[in-house]
């Protein structure tokens, strides 16, 4: 049966990626998100998805173990997933690593392994190309496994550019976040995402401004036992203005959205959420703590380490991106709706295709929202308007019926579940005051 947008469960229903044919991204990504909301961003990294909807170039970047050929791993299309097939052609059950990260801003803010200092006496680790695999919207995906280690020599894995452009310096403000994994995480520092020194030594406060994901306690941290979302801000792990921050409360997720932004006033925040489902929380907004304004920002960019090159932190990383300028809570929130709509652990694909535009017509969104689950969105449909969709099978034998009525207000949303029919290829079909709208696939127990 259909439900109102109005339902609080839905309420982040219609914004962000709408998938079309081939894992492409047909609609808006992060970095378009933040580039419309005045705050573009200057480093953009992920693994399993392009975080702008015209990007069709390299990801990553595979190394094979056994005789040391590399292989860049593209979108799947323009907009679109990793595609993960061409790691499997390539490694054929073979040994690999992520030998680098490609950074899909203008600025080429590329990671590669971590360089010799601090406490990473012979550098970095590449990760296991095989260690984090993944299902988005269906499509098999591999994220960035960082373990951790108490030996300076041997080391762990971590990445590092401490030659960047355009990443803010100073008291230059700026904002990031990541997706990360919530079940593999530890006490100690620092599974870090962001802004650090360029001399990986932790010789003063203020020198970094990254988002760190953990249950660390070693600083600052949060309520009860964690996980939490915090700022690594050298010197310190911070969960807001306090020592304790009983505001900045853990997450119970299988993916977490994590942020952290700074202004060049003396205000920072931290943001955390669930990245399947739900709005994201505020955990601090206010002044920076003591010692750390004005910032002194160095701009090399950490992924899986600590400034000072620590690596006793562990996290699986799958995307990220930092920006120019303090992003509005708007902003953010969009972000979020965007990644949600990813569908981070999704078994299920949706697709969409040969939409109608026009003045005063519904717009369609189609997403997987889990537990064999897909959601139906339409957004700025006259009061009043019935909507109708149907379920059919690939023979174009009607299964279902999932919306079948008026609107109130100016959205609506339905939701089949999927689970509930054979796996399979079946089809969506959506009219409106007489109109098809849009038709598109959904493939399930893929």
């Amino acid at each position: 049966m259909g439900r109102h947008f109005s339902d609080p469960r839905y309420a982040l229903a219609f914004a962000g990626a709408i998938m079309g044919a081939g894992g492409a991204v047909a609609a808006e990504c992060p970095c378009d998100i933040y580039e419309k909301g005045g705050t573009p961003c200057v480093a953009a990294h992920s693994t399993v998805r392009a975080l702008y909807s015209d990007y069709d170039g390299p990801l990553y970047q595979v190394r094979r173990t056994s005789d040391g050929t590399t292989m860049n791993i593209d979108v799947r299309s323009p907009g679109g997933f990793a595609d993960a097939a061409a790691q499997d052609s390539f490694l054929n059950g073979k040994a690999g690593t992520i030998s680098k990260i490609y950074d899909q801003s203008p600025n080429h803010n590329d990671f590669v392994k971590a360089p010799k200092g601090g406490f990473l006496h012979n550098g970095g680790l590449e990760a296991d190309a095989k260690a984090a695999k993944i299902k988005l919207n269906g499509y098999p995906v591999y994220g960035v496994k960082t373990t951790m280690s108490w030996d300076n020599e041997a080391g762990s894995v971590g990445y590092r550019n401490n030659a960047t452009k355009n990443i803010a310096t100073g008291n230059d403000p700026e904002g990031m976040y990541m997706v990360c994994g919530g079940r593999y995480y530890n006490e100690w520092c620092c599974f870090d995402y962001g802004n650090a020194q360029t001399d990986n030594t932790a010789d003063a406060p203020a020198i970094m401004e990254t988002v760190y994901f953990g249950n660390s306690t070693q600083w600052g941290h949060g309520a009860g036992n964690g996980p939490w979302v915090m700022a690594d801000l050298e010197w310190g792990l911070f969960a807001g203005g306090a020592l304790v921050n009983n505001d900045n409360t853990p997450i119970d997720a299988d993916y977490v959205t994590g942020m952290v932004k700074g202004d060049s006033t003396n205000r920072y925040a931290i943001k955390g959420g669930d990245a399947q489902s739900g709005a994201l929380k505020t955990m601090y907004e206010g002044p920076r703590p003591k010692d750390y304004y004005p910032m002194k920002k160095e701009g090399a960019i950490v992924l899986g380490v600590g400034g000072d090159n620590s690596h006793t932190g562990q996290g699986i990383f799958f995307e990220g991106a930092m920006t120019k300028g303090y992003p509005s809570d708007a902003t953010e929130d969009a972000v979020q709706e965007n990644i949600i709509a990813a569908g981070y652990g999704s078994e299920i694909t949706a697709v969409r295709r040969n939409l109608h535009g026009g003045v005063g017509l519904p717009v369609v969104t189609v997403r997987s929202i889990g537990a064999g689950s897909v959601m139906f969105g339409f957004t700025t449909v006259p009061d009043g308007r019935r909507v109708h969709v149907k379920i059919l099978d690939q023979r174009g034998r009607f299964i279902t019926a999932i919306a079948d009525g008026t609107t109130a207000g100016d959205r609506f949303a339905a939701v089949w579940n999927a689970g509930a029919v054979p796996p399979g290829i079946y089809v969506w079909k959506c009219w409106s005051g007489g109109r098809l709208l849009g038709c598109g696939k959904i493939l399930t127990g893929k």
